[in-house]
Parts: C-alpha cells; sequence; structure tokens
C-alpha cells in the first residue's frame, strides 16, 4: 500500500514538473513572437530551445530558471539567435543578437569593433 502511494505521489510530482515545463515553453515561444513582431523581426521556426534548467532561490521560494534560445531574421536576410531567461513564469532577461548596422563614413575608412576576447 505504502509502495503505491509513493509511486502515485512520485508519478504527480514528475507529472507537474512536466506540465509546469510546458507552460514555460509556450510562454517563451509567445514572448518571443511578440519580441520579433514588436522589432519589425521574423520569427523563425516559430518554436523556441530549450538551453538550460536551474534552481534560484527567491524572495517568493525555490524557483525554475530556463534559458530558451530562438532565431529570428531582419528582411529574410540572416539568420540570428535570440535568448530568453524565464525565471519561474516572469522575463529575467532577454538578449537579441542583432548585428551591427554597416557603418556609413564619408572617407570609407572604418576601423571593425572587436569585443574583448573574441576572436577577430
Amino acid at each position: 500500500m505504502a509502495k503505491a502511494l509513493l509511486l502515485i505521489v512520485v508519478f504527480a510530482l514528475l507529472a507537474g514538473l512536466w506540465a509546469d515545463g510546458a507552460r514555460a515553453r509556450e510562454l517563451a515561444t509567445q514572448l518571443g513572437e511578440t519580441l520579433c513582431r514588436r522589432r519589425s523581426l521574423q520569427f523563425l521556426d516559430g518554436t523556441v530551445v530549450l538551453r538550460r534548467v536551474g534552481l534560484r532561490w527567491t524572495r517568493t521560494g525555490l524557483r525554475f530558471r530556463r534559458m530558451f534560445s530562438f532565431d529570428y531574421s531582419r528582411e529574410g536576410s540572416g539568420r540570428h539567435t535570440a535568448w530568453l531567461i524565464l525565471l519561474g513564469s516572469e522575463i529575467e532577461q532577454v538578449v537579441l543578437d542583432e548585428p551591427a548596422p554597416a557603418p556609413h563614413t564619408e572617407d570609407g575608412k572604418v576601423l571593425p569593433f572587436h569585443r574583448p576576447g573574441k576572436n577577430p
């Protein structure tokens, strides 16, 4: 009897975790679509990809921290990656890896900008 009850509790816990993950993925997909629409970008593939899951203590208790990525395009040219981090059901951070616009100078002399730690 106790084993059956334990098995039911474990199954219910796993089902709850799965449902919470599915809601988080759906929320991240909606947020990605909205972000792209507001910035006039194309939301590619219509989905997000879960990259990392962790736990974080907050003032309200222990919450899941999930990192999702999605691809987008600017006017159909190129494919860029954006990152969306959710803490529970709240947005913690959004990072768009947008390409920098091409610099325009009158004399055509441009020095490329390289980020520290990145090879040119």
